[in-house]
């Protein structure tokens, strides 16, 4: 994944291990909140907090999400794309700390990373759709900087 300074942020690192419990709960059949239970490493505070935050929303996520992604049911989307869907969807709706912009571009590059060459397109599509919606506004809402992670690290108490 780019960025500027090189090194991956806290909330990107807590992001990627976010969406990788999302797919691994998802592909064994189990709540997301057992497969946290059973980690062998402890999730860091942001990665539980958005992890039990979307498994105790996961219904609203989804009615949000397939409201925006029009075309699409939720249950036919790749499944790392639902993932990382599912992860931004969450933050747009249940953390107002967080810009839009940044929510918006770390989705698309964990889709451009780990999905299809189409996946982070179709993501920034349907994520700015529910920005929209949930925030009055897309990716433009908040202006980006290569400050935009370090303030978001200090809102969660990360930097």
């Amino acid at each position: 994944m780019r960025q500027s300074s090189g090194a991956r942020s806290t909330s990107r690192l807590a992001r990627e291990r976010v969406v990788a419990l999302i797919y691994e709960a998802e592909a064994k059949g189990v709540p997301l909140e057992d497969l946290v239970d059973r980690q062998i490493l402890p999730l860091e505070s942001l990665e539980s907090e958005l992890t039990l935050g979307l498994s105790r929303r996961i219904e609203d996520v989804d009615a949000l999400l397939g409201d925006a992604a029009e075309g699409w049911a939720v249950e036919r989307m790749n499944a790392v794309d639902r993932a990382i869907l599912r992860l931004g969807v969450y933050e747009l709706a249940h953390r107002d700390v967080v810009p839009t912009a940044v929510i918006l571009n770390e989705a698309v590059e964990l889709a451009q990373t780990y999905s299809t060459s189409r996946s982070g397109a179709f993501v920034n599509g349907v994520l700015s759709a529910v920005a929209g919606r949930l925030r009055g506004g897309g990716p433009d809402e908040a202006e980006e900087d290569d400050d935009a992670d370090e303030t978001e690290e200090v809102a969660d108490g990360q930097g």
